[in-house]
Order: C-alpha cells, then sequence, then structure tokens
C-alpha cells in the first residue's frame, strides 16, 4: 500500500513525523505504537531506510485494510503546520542546465548558443550545492523576501533523498540507493549572480551563495514519498503555478542527464549519505526566460506526478 510521510509541528508542539495513507494524515508514532521507539523522525527512518520502508509499507497496508485502528492518531490538516521532511538534511547537490526545454529558452533569452546534448558530447553533469538545513523550507510556509535580491526567480525541480551510502556506484545500481522523491523550488536570485565590478575573467566573479542561498530558498516537500510508489523519474509530469499562471509545464523526460545519471557522477567523487538530497535541475518557464521576476505576496505552487503539490508564499 502506499504511503508517503512528512514532518510536523502541532500549534503548540514540536517537530514530529507523519505518514500519509489513502489521503489521511496520521501521526507516525500514533500509528506504530509503541515499535521501533528509535525512529523519532524522517532523518531516522532514511538512516535505517532498508528495515524501515518495508516495515512502514505493511504498516500503511493494514490502516488501509482497518482504519479504525488508527483513528486516535488522525491528523486535521487546517491543525498542523507542516515543516521540511527532513528536519537534519545533509548536503544539498542541484544540478544545472538539466532540462532540454530549458537550455533551449535560456539560449534564446540570453541569446547565447548552449548546447542541448553535453552528455553526447562526452561531458559530465554540472553541480553546485546550495545550503543544506538553513535554506530548506515547508509546504505553505510563508517565506521573507530576500533583501540582498531584486531579480528573485522560481524553478520547480524534482528532489531525490538519498537513503543509504552511495560510493562510486554505477549508472545501472544508482536507483538503488533513492529512499524517495518530493517537491522542490530552487529559488534563485539571479541579479546575485555575477558581480559586475569584478573582471570578466576572473573567478570571484560569480556568486553562488548570493545567487541560491537565503534562508527559506529550498521549499521542499510536503512529503517524501519512497521511490517505489514515485513511478519512473524519467516519466514525471512537472509544474508550477504563480499566482494561479501556470508557469512551467513540463516532464522529467526532458532531463539532459538522468537521476542515475547524476548519483553516479557525484558518488564517483565522494559518498552520497542517507539524507542528503539532489536537486536535478528545472524545465522551462522560468522569470528569468520573460524578464518577469518574484514579489511579496506572491504564491507558487509546484506539482509532481505521483508525489503531490507543493506551496510557498513570499512575505
Amino acid at each position: 500500500m502506499k504511503y508517503q510521510v512528512f514532518t510536523y509541528r502541532e500549534r503548540q508542539g514540536g517537530a514530529r513525523p507523519g505518514v500519509l495513507i489513502q489521503a489521511r494524515l496520521y501521526d507516525l508514532r500514533g500509528v506504530m505504537g509503541g515499535a521501533h521507539p528509535e525512529w523519532r523522525s524522517v532523518d531516522d527512518l532514511l538512516t535505517d531506510w532498508s528495515e524501515a520502508h518495508p516495515f512502514l509499507r505493511e504498516l500503511a497496508d493494514d490502516v488501509s485494510k482497518k482504519p479504525e485502528l488508527a483513528e486516535d492518531a488522525l491528523l486535521v490538516a487546517d491543525d498542523i503546520e507542516f515543516l521540511p521532511p527532513l528536519t537534519r538534511c545533509g548536503v544539498i547537490y542541484a544540478a544545472g542546465a538539466n532540462y532540454r526545454d530549458h537550455v533551449e529558452a535560456m539560449g534564446k533569452a540570453m541569446n547565447m548558443k548552449l548546447n542541448l546534448d553535453p552528455k553526447a558530447d562526452g561531458l559530465p553533469p554540472w553541480h553546485f550545492i546550495k545550503a543544506g538545513q538553513a535554506a530548506l523550507s515547508g509546504h505553505k510556509e510563508h517565506v521573507a523576501f530576500p533583501a540582498h535580491s531584486n531579480m528573485l526567480d522560481w524553478e520547480a525541480e524534482l528532489a531525490v533523498v538519498i537513503g543509504r551510502k552511495a560510493s562510486n556506484v554505477s549508472v545501472e545500481s544508482a536507483l538503488d540507493y533513492v529512499a524517495g522523491y518530493s517537491c522542490a523550488n530552487d529559488m534563485s536570485a539571479r541579479d546575485n549572480l555575477k558581480r559586475d565590478q569584478v573582471d570578466v575573467s576572473s573567478p570571484f566573479r560569480f556568486d553562488w551563495i548570493g545567487h541560491k542561498c537565503f534562508k527559506g530558498a529550498c521549499p521542499l516537500g510536503p512529503y517524501l514519498t519512497p521511490a517505489e510508489f514515485a513511478g519512473d523519474p524519467e516519466n514525471l509530469g512537472i509544474k508550477l503555478w504563480l499566482n494561479d499562471e501556470l508557469r512551467q509545464n513540463s516532464s522529467t523526460s526532458n532531463h539532459l542527464y538522468t537521476v542515475a545519471d547524476q548519483i553516479a557522477y557525484l558518488s564517483a567523487r565522494l559518498d552520497l549519505l542517507p539524507g542528503d538530497i539532489l536537486l536535478t535541475g528545472t524545465p522551462a518557464g522560468v522569470g528569468m526566460e520573460a524578464g518577469v521576476f518574484l514579489k511579496r505576496g506572491d504564491v507558487m505552487r509546484v506539482w509532481i506526478e505521483s508525489l503531490g503539490e507543493l506551496e510557498t508564499r513570499l512575505v
């Protein structure tokens, strides 16, 4: 039986793990009773994913057959605050220029000739690192507009969450190391990417911290969907609405490098660990392509097939 896990905070409580089963939200610890007291968070599940996933799958099956057994653990969505699914994530790796339609659109917008098939030319995928837990924000969270930017942009992305240590793994086996997937929004301060007062030949002209890292810069959630229930990560619909206007409408089939390609590449250079997150790039339709940028009061919704919908409001 399909289930999805999440992290929430009660109105006057701390962070707790939850589980979504057949469109009903439950407190996970309440459903589990006294079983596995060591699993007190989604992060704890990830450190023991090979045992946790089959246990939770069976638990979801039991609850779906006899929902009355979990009535005491039932949650009311309006009474809880969604937090990012992970409360102590590892490294956030992020792929750049990884959707064919996005590369095409950005090339036209910036009058640049960009490579539409770098993989065929033998080039490896390209990644940067986004700040970890401090950058995460949860579903329906109000994120403060960063004071250092006037050109803030949106980027709907498929987030991959690692479930076991991956060290120099093959492309063929790479997906075995994935615990699950989530929706993400890689918000980007476009006007902070380059420092115009620095010479164009200098590597210090580029400021990836200013561009990609600020408080709440990486909305994530609402759920972590186990890989078993997510479908093919290379064939998922992905959309973003800005104030109810559809801005991004694509599919992960437009990936230039697959999820497996990226895991294999990164794991050849350093170990990927449980709780690490991989953002896999964004499709066409970002604000930079049309010169349209975010402002306070804007609401973004990221939807990914099989995973759910993530909402963020800027304040």
